[in-house]
């Protein structure tokens, strides 16, 4: 498949797609309370999808082992890392949750997450946290007409592995437009000038996933979560970009 390049009009429309996106992730992370479950909250989120007219691009979407995805959200939980199925098990006080939000408005998707907090958290988690979303932005940073899909993995590996935390590997950021998963794929590693050159007019989702210890990683029997192998916690944080002539633009900024 090769890069899509948006022209202004689809840009604008997946810029009211995406600031839908990141206002559905606000009100689903503020939900996300001690004795909430997963599965309240993926009823929200459709509830909040209808209203706005729009749907989810996850809902019935099938991975590479062509079991359908059974919710609107993914819903990850601690050392669950990615694309965790909504469960009855309710939220508890000191848990993470990684929210992943996709919204379809228009024909043009915009795709965002990010770890809330539950009640209380240890500083462990807290510190976790704020490193991946630090490390979220130094990519972002990177995103420049002229750089390449290198230079914002490594802007995201250093800072994460400076800190002493792992990037998982075999999970990576992609292409997003009218469909969820476009050209280039966007690796949280990398060496500087390496992979595809970033062009103006290229729409890309760059999520760090990080974990707090090692970056192996396992996924359930529910074909869909992955958690990492030694049970330690992970964060994850996205926003869908747009890479302009004057520099990259956030388009899941609400």
């Amino acid at each position: 498949m090769a890069i899509i390049l948006k022209n202004k009009n689809e840009i604008e429309i997946m810029r009211r797609s995406g600031r839908l996106a990141q206002r559905i992730l606000n009100t689903l992370g503020a939900a996300a309370q001690a004795g909430v479950t997963p599965r309240e909250l993926d009823r929200l989120a459709r509830r909040l999808l209808q209203e706005a007219g729009a749907r989810s691009p996850f809902l019935g979407k099938r991975g590479h082992t062509n079991v359908p995805y059974p919710a609107a959200i993914t819903v990850s939980v601690n050392e669950a890392i990615v694309h965790g199925v909504p469960t009855n098990v309710p939220l508890r006080n000191g848990d993470i949750a990684s929210l992943d939000v996709g919204t379809v408005l228009n024909g043009f998707i915009g795709d965002t997450a990010g770890t809330f907090a539950v009640g209380e958290i240890a500083p462990r988690a807290a510190r976790l946290m704020r490193v991946t979303k630090e490390a979220l932005h130094l990519g972002i940073e990177q995103a420049r007409v002229g750089n390449t899909v290198g230079d914002i993995g490594h802007a995201i590996q250093t800072h994460v592995e400076d800190h002493g935390y792992s990037v998982v590997k075999g999970l990576v950021g992609h292409g997003v437009g009218r469909t969820m998963w476009e050209d280039p794929q966007v690796p949280n590693f990398g060496e500087p000038g390496k992979g595809p050159r970033l062009r103006a007019g290229m729409t890309i989702a760059i999520e760090p996933m990080v974990n707090e210890g090692s970056d192996a990683v396992q996924q359930l029997a529910d074909k869909w979560t992955y958690v990492t192998k030694d049970g330690y916690l992970s964060a994850h944080f996205e926003h869908t970009v747009v890479i302009l002539s004057d520099g990259p633009e956030i388009l899941t900024r609400d």
